[in-house]
């Protein structure tokens, strides 16, 4: 049995941080960061059944051409997935009631829409970019007993290219669900390997009045290549929602709007229209595909 110091429920009965029931989550679930952006997907639902509201945590559960979804806001950064995707898992794999791991363990399919900075000038301004892989640079992994998930290769190559120092964590490396991979992928968007970093300004090369440690990082990324894969883009989530996923039997995928291009130094004049022609894209896939049940 789970202590109520780990598994923490409000009054209600509800998981802690999302204010969230079992019944209230659809087995398909959309994961965005701006909870404005919640509603930014549920209006083109045919009907919503579930809103909740908890700090940055919005949910609207509801039905889109038959197939029940979930959207909800994350926040910014891994340490706010972490929260969201073991208390995700919660609501399917432990029962609430006696705070012990439920068999059989369900699956979720979670597809995050996401905005993202490309790293090449050849992946331009609102594009859309499917995480075929994500680099970590977060620390997250780390606590985990994660080795089964991650991609030690291309993880240790890309240290040694980096030559970081000792103060950094090593980057962890994992993988799309090949499954969500397989759907998503077309003519209209790209693959590419997401780098995730902890933080937007110093973390991810950008410098106002704070010094960067090492002003040439995103040009060692830039030139990094490990068999065909280079690195394409940066943000903030990806690496874990891929990790956490693997490790909690969930298939994750990661779509990502290009708002800013680091190459060229320009930013989408149009951000909002793209990111609302990716949600629309991936609730046409959710709804065509057989995968995702109803």
């Amino acid at each position: 049995m789970l202590k109520a110091s780990e598994l923490i429920l409000n009054a209600d009965g509800s998981i802690y941080h999302l204010a969230l029931k079992p019944q209230d989550l659809a087995p398909t679930v959309i994961t965005v960061g701006d909870p404005e952006r919640v509603t930014g997907v549920s209006k083109y639902f045919d009907r919503i059944v579930v809103k909740k509201e908890k700090r940055e945590f919005h949910t609207h559960t509801g039905y889109y051409k038959g197939k029940r979804i979930t959207v909800i806001s994350t926040g910014i950064g891994t340490d706010n997935i972490d929260i969201v995707f073991n208390e995700l898992d919660a609501l399917v794999n432990i029962d609430l009631e006696d705070r012990k791991i439920s068999t059989p363990l369900k699956k979720l399919n979670i597809i995050r829409i996401g905005t993202s900075g490309s790293l090449r000038k050849e992946i331009e301004t609102d594009s859309f970019l499917l995480s075929q892989y994500a680099i970590g640079f977060d620390n997250l992994a780390h606590f985990y007993r994660g080795a089964s998930v991650v991609h030690p290769e291309l993880s240790e190559a890309l240290s040694a290219h980096l030559q970081r120092d000792t103060a950094h964590s090593q980057p962890y490396v994992v993988q799309a669900d090949a499954d969500l991979v397989a759907i998503f992928s077309g003519e209209d968007i790209r693959s590419g390997v997401t780098a995730t970093n902890s933080g937007f300004y110093g973390p991810q090369g950008r410098q106002l009045r704070v010094p960067v440690k090492d002003p040439d990082f995103l040009d060692k990324l830039v030139d990094f290549q490990f068999n065909e894969l280079q690195v394409t883009n940066l943000e903030m989530e990806t690496s874990g929602i891929y990790f956490l996923s693997k490790m909690m039997g969930h298939s994750a995928i990661s779509l990502n709007c290009i708002l800013a291009n680091r190459a060229s130094g320009t930013f989408s004049s149009r951000g909002g229209e793209r990111i609302d022609d990716l949600i629309r894209l991936t609730l046409e896939k959710i709804a065509s595909s057989n995968y995702f049940p109803k």
